[in-house]
């Protein structure tokens, strides 16, 4: 019997926009995963992934606005695919 894959997504993932640029900021986890996955999407469609996984989904959402704070939401925006951390 094939079990169904569950993923919990967090009430932190939204949508951010400044400077004209928007992104969709997704933090979920597997049912199961101890984990939080941090994924960046821009207006393309090109996804950013952390590498790491967070214990909080809260920690997820601090990386990345440090992360627009640090670098700017562009940065997401101007490098289609890269991986952070």
């Amino acid at each position: 019997m094939d079990e169904e894959y569950k993923l919990i997504n967090s009430p932190l993932s939204q949508t951010i926009t400044r400077e004209g640029v928007t992104v969709e900021v997704h933090i979920y986890r597997g049912e199961k995963d101890p984990g939080w996955i941090l994924e960046v999407v821009d207006e393309t469609a090109a996804s950013t992934v952390w590498d790491e996984r967070f214990k909080t989904d809260k920690a997820a959402f601090d990386e990345v606005m440090q992360t627009i704070k640090a670098d700017g939401i562009r940065s997401f925006a101007e490098i289609p695919i890269k991986k952070l951390h």
